[in-house]
Formats: structure tokens, sequence, C-alpha cells
């Protein structure tokens, strides 16, 4: 991956970009079929960045009908696995190519910093490619043991046309961890991106075409919710809806799949997720700085962020003052400037949802050592709230923003017991030197990851996924995501017995 640049020319290379502004359809950018168009902005700086076609049915309804006959064409989903593997190998290298503008158009687009999208979005984004299309040829299919009088083969055959709905707060990883698997089995995709982070979306489709991906087996739709999310959860013709985003949203895919063709719905939804420090820890310093980096990596806009810290009584001051230090390397400003480690929220909407908690903790009185204002209309300082009570909004709500909050205990089953008290359960953190705990923990907190003595979701090889309502119907990454978007089908075949 390409080194950091820096601000300079990372203003001058978005000076230059080349911004996409219509739906790619079969193959083709297009104008939306309305003529309708949005205004995508700059959340750092509120600058118009452009003007992008905005779907809404009746688009849908043509691009469901180009990918369908794509797919019953077999102009993808026939073609070898090697054939397969190697175009999504040609796709990882163009997106490798164009790795700066990539980066650079991510933050643009969602306010996220320069630094993490070319050090982690970016080249996890290509891994992620990389990964799923070497394992296109290897994985087998079964057979099963029915004895010598027939032959029972189970295999996995494409699922068909599948929706991609995709959150604002990883644009390109989160596209990468949809699209991977899907291609990679064979399905035809439309992709619907939030409307606050479309750009990235449709330059991608774009480098999969050039690539070799068939037309009509990758499409964009810009637009609403209301007009694309909806129309795609509803149709037909559509075979399987993946959406990450709020549970709230998501509990609307299930319903549109009830009262349509009971299409397959995987989603992956909020989180409120507990980083458990207990008081045999070693180093407090090292834990300070991972649940810095969980707490407030991406502005703390992540559905597996440690929002809530829960500490051994006897350690907490100690732990909150190394905290403090560590906050100290994490500049906030502009997201084109790589010396930054925080960056804008997506929207001033967004903004206002997650200052209303801060004006919450104020008019409550709560302890705020650290943070607790915001600069400007759209920044919001990385933000440690102390001795939040179990039954407090900070402790229960998902913030989605640069918001810690923390609590103490004082043994190890009130420790499971606040870890476990929420409606979510995507992720946790450990943190303890005995090994006996570190089981116990892992085992009864519930929750789809969970990591010991680190913040992190595991890899492209592992699943990622959740409890409660934080996850319904499946897994992103590694080898499991496969079987989300294949169907399995039994062939049965009677093999006569020769006569005695």
């Amino acid at each position: 991956m390409a080194d950091l640049l820096s601000a300079t020319e990372y203003a001058a290379l978005a000076a230059q970009l080349r911004l996409p502004t219509q739906a790619f359809i079969d193959g083709a950018f297009r104008a939306s079929m309305s003529g309708a168009t949005f205004v995508t902005t700059n959340p750092a700086t509120g600058e118009v960045l452009t003007e992008i076609a905005a779907c809404n049915a009746a688009d849908v309804d043509l691009t469901v009908a180009r990918a369908k006959a794509a797919f019953e064409d077999g102009r993808w989903r026939n073609l070898a696995p090697s054939r397969r593997k190697s175009i999504l190998l040609k796709f990882a290298d163009l997106l490798e190519q164009h790795a700066h503008e990539l980066a650079t158009m991510e933050s643009l687009d969602s306010g996220k910093p320069i630094r993490e999208c070319q050090n982690t979005d970016v080249p996890e984004t290509i891994h992620t490619i990389r990964w799923h299309a070497e394992l296109i040829d290897k994985i087998y299919d079964n057979t099963a043991p029915v004895g010598a009088s027939a032959l029972a083969l189970v295999v996995r055959e494409p699922i068909g046309v599948v929706g991609l709905v995709l959150p604002w707060n990883f644009p390109l990883l989160m596209l990468a961890w949809k699209i991977g698997p899907s291609l990679a089995a064979g399905c035809s995709i439309v992709v619907k991106p939030a409307k606050e982070t479309t750009l990235t979306a449709l330059r991608v489709a774009e480098l999969a075409y050039e690539a070799g991906v068939p037309a009509g087996v990758f499409n964009v739709l810009p637009g609403s919710g209301k007009d694309v999310g909806e129309p795609l959860g509803r149709h037909a013709d559509v075979d399987m809806v993946s959406f990450t985003g709020s549970t709230e949203t998501g509990r609307r895919f299930l319903q549109y799949a009830s009262e349509s063709n009971l299409k397959r719905v995987v989603l992956e939804c909020g989180g409120k997720n507990p980083a458990v420090v207990l008081r045999d820890v070693e180093n407090l310093d090292t834990v300070a700085q991972h649940v810095v980096s969980g707490a407030f990596w991406n502005m703390g806009e992540n559905c597996s962020a440690s929002s809530r810290l829960i500490v051994h009584a006897d350690i907490k001051d100690e732990l909150l003052q190394r905290i403090g230090v560590h906050l100290r390397e994490w500049k906030m400003g502009n997201p084109l400037d790589p010396e930054n480690r925080l960056g804008a929220m997506v929207s001033k909407a967004h903004f206002e949802k997650v200052r209303e908690y801060l004006t919450h903790a104020a008019a409550e009185r709560m302890c705020v050592p650290f943070g607790g204002n915001t600069e400007g209309e759209i920044f919001v300082q990385p933000t440690v709230v102390d001795e939040v009570a179990q039954s407090s909004r900070l402790f229960q709500e998902e913030i989605f923003g640069p918001v810690l909050s923390v609590t103490t205990f004082t043994d190890l089953d009130e420790a499971i017991a606040l870890a476990n008290d929420s409606i979510y359960g995507l992720a946790a953190s450990v943190y303890t030197s005995n090994l006996n705990h570190a089981v116990r923990l892992s085992r009864e907190i519930r929750a789809g990851v969970v990591t010991v003595n680190c913040f992190g979701e595991g890899d492209v090889t592992t699943p990622f996924g959740g409890y409660k309502q934080s996850g319904f119907g499946g897994r992103d990454k590694s080898q499991w995501a496969h079987d989300q978007y294949t169907e399995i089908k039994t062939i049965w075949i009677d093999v006569p017995l020769a006569s005695a």
C-alpha cells in the first residue's frame, strides 16, 4: 500500500478528483430515470462536492431486471471458478492502483481521517477482495454417506440477485465485506450505499467492470432509504438482502421480506460494547491505549466501538489518568491532514444527535474528566463520562460518537451482569492476566466477537456479527460469509445395484 501523502498533497489530489455523479447500472453510468439528483457535501467543511443521481423504485425495477438477466444467462455464475477468481484478483489490483484516489474520496465524503482511510480502510478493502477471490476454488461441496444404491451430492449454488445495503461509517470496507463473498459465490448484486457516502461505491463498481466483472452483475443505486432501500427490500426478484446499519432500519428489512417474497435477510446492526477491565491486569498503560482506540477510532462512529468501560473500582482512577495521557495523541481537525486522528461527524444531523448526549450529561451534572464539548458545528471532542449508572441513557443507548461511559464493579459476577445488560451483543473486550477469568468472561459475555487484552474485530478469516438485537441471519467476513450468499441443494442419484 502506498505511503501517506502530506496534507498539501492530499488537498491537491482532492481538487483534481473526478467524482462519479450517476448510478452504475448494467455496466454503465446512468442518470436516474426521473432526472432527480441530491447534493453530497464534505461534512468537515460544508463544501458541496457534487450532485448525484437520486434513484427511486423505477430505477430499482430496471436494475433488478438487468441483474436478474445477468444471473439467469450465467455470464458470471457459470464462469469457471478459476476465471472468476482471476477477474476479482485483477479487480483488487485496480483498487490498489487507485488507493490514494479512493482514500481521498472516502475522506472527503465521510469526514473520516485520511490516515485511517489510507492505512486501514483502503488496504483492508483490497485484502478482503483478494481473500474471498482466493477462496472461490477452495470451498468443496460434499457427498453424503448413503450407501451403494445411491449417490447423494450436497452442493452450493449462488442465491441469485442480492441487495447490499451499506452504512455510512465504513463505506469502502463494508462494501468489500459484502461484495467479496457475494461476487465470489456467483451472485448478481445491487448495492445501495448510504446517501451520505455514495462516491466510493460508484467508483469501485466502475473499477470492477474494468477488471472484467460482466455488465449487470455489479450495480450501484444512490438514493434514500425510502426511495431505493425499501423498494429493494420489497422486490420480488431480489433473493436476498444483506444490511448493515441501525437496528431500527434492520427491523424494516425483516418486515419488507415478510410482506413480499420471504427473501433471505442478513442483518448486522447496532452495538453498545463493553470493555471489561479486571483488577489483575498487568499493564494498565497498554489497556488505556486499547480502550482509547476502541472508544474513539473513527470518531466512535463504529458499531463495535468500546463505548462502555466497565472497570474494577480499585483501579479506575489510575486507568482514567492513563486514558487522559493517551488522549493527547488524538488530534482532531481537518480530515485531509494525516496528523489528525479524529475527523468530523458524518453530517450535521448526526452531530446534533451526538451533541444531545453531551447536553444530557451536563444537565445531569455527570462527571466529565475529558472532553464534553464540540468544536464548530461538526466536530465532537473525545469525551469520557465517569460514574455512569447502569440505568443511564449513556450506559444503555448506542451513541455512535466519541463518548465513553465509565462504570465500576467489585466482583466478577457483577462485571458479567453489567456487560450483558444491553439489548445488543455485537462485541466486547476483556482485560485480565488470569487465564481462568479470561475464559469465563469470553464464554459468558453474550457477544459475537470477544477480544482478550486488546480491542479489535479479528481479521478477514474470522466471522463478524452479533447476538440479540445486533444481528440476524448470518455473519460477515470469513468462509462463513459465503454460506449466506448460497443455497444448499441435495442431488440424489439412484444407482441400481447389479443383479446377483
